[in-house]
């Protein structure tokens, strides 16, 4: 049903392709075929994340300082670090 396409990345000009597989998801996700390459996309994501204010908290329970891109509320929850946070997670 899909073939691979060639397109023009809007960003660079580079060519690349959009292939079946991608565009099967892209259908089935409801996306828009996508104007930039790859790497463009990643640049951009990358760049926003960089963007992004981080707040410095104290670990909860390890007691690590560490940063998170939220800003902890002055109720008393607790605010773990990235690696209690994941431990806790599992």
């Amino acid at each position: 049903m899909f073939e691979d396409k060639v397109l023009t990345c809007a960003t660079c000009g580079c060519e690349f392709t959009f292939t079946a597989g991608e565009q099967e998801f892209y259908q089935e996700k409801g996306f828009q075929t996508p104007l930039h390459c790859k790497e463009c996309r990643m640049a951009r994501k990358n760049r926003q994340k960089e963007a992004r204010p981080t707040f410095e908290i104290v670990c909860a329970e390890c007691g690590k300082t560490d940063t998170v891109p939220f800003r902890p509320k002055d109720d008393g929850r607790p605010v773990y670090c990235k690696d209690c946070f994941a431990s806790k997670k599992q």
